[in-house]
């Protein structure tokens, strides 16, 4: 009997290691798919436009975090959305997801904690010219 626990033991935690990697996968093809260039991100809360420039499509993951160093968790990779949970050792973390309405235009809907403090943002990006 206990040789079966320990061995159920194992195996859960077996499979309990490999569900991130599982999760993972080699994935967010979506956004490698949108039109690089310069994308302007207009926040439905009157926020100042901000604009970026799209190298890979994983710039609108980190918006309100744009430090490096911070660990990404891939929740969801479909072929229009993509929802990643990221933590930033020190500052704070994230949760954001991304809706393709088509290669040059994203929704865009983030919250989590930054410099201690929580925030929430609901955009709309659309590409706006080259970089």
């Amino acid at each position: 009997m206990r040789a079966f626990a320990l061995g159920s033991l194992a195996a859960g935690a077996a499979l309990w290691l490999a569900a991130p990697g599982l999760a993972q996968g080699k994935g967010l093809a979506m956004l490698g798919a949108l039109t690089k260039g310069e994308w302007t991100i207009k926040q439905r809360d009157g926020a100042p436009d901000r604009k970026i420039c799209l190298r890979s499509g994983a710039e609108l993951i980190q918006i309100m975090h744009q430090e490096n160093g911070c660990n990404q968790f891939v929740v969801e990779d479909g072929a229009a959305r993509v929802t990643v949970q990221y933590t930033c050792p020190g500052n704070g973390y994230g949760r954001t997801s991304i809706r393709r309405e088509t290669g040059a235009l994203v929704q865009i809907e983030s919250q989590g904690i930054h410099d201690g403090m929580p925030f929430q943002l609901v955009a709309e990006a659309r590409r706006t010219g080259s970089c």
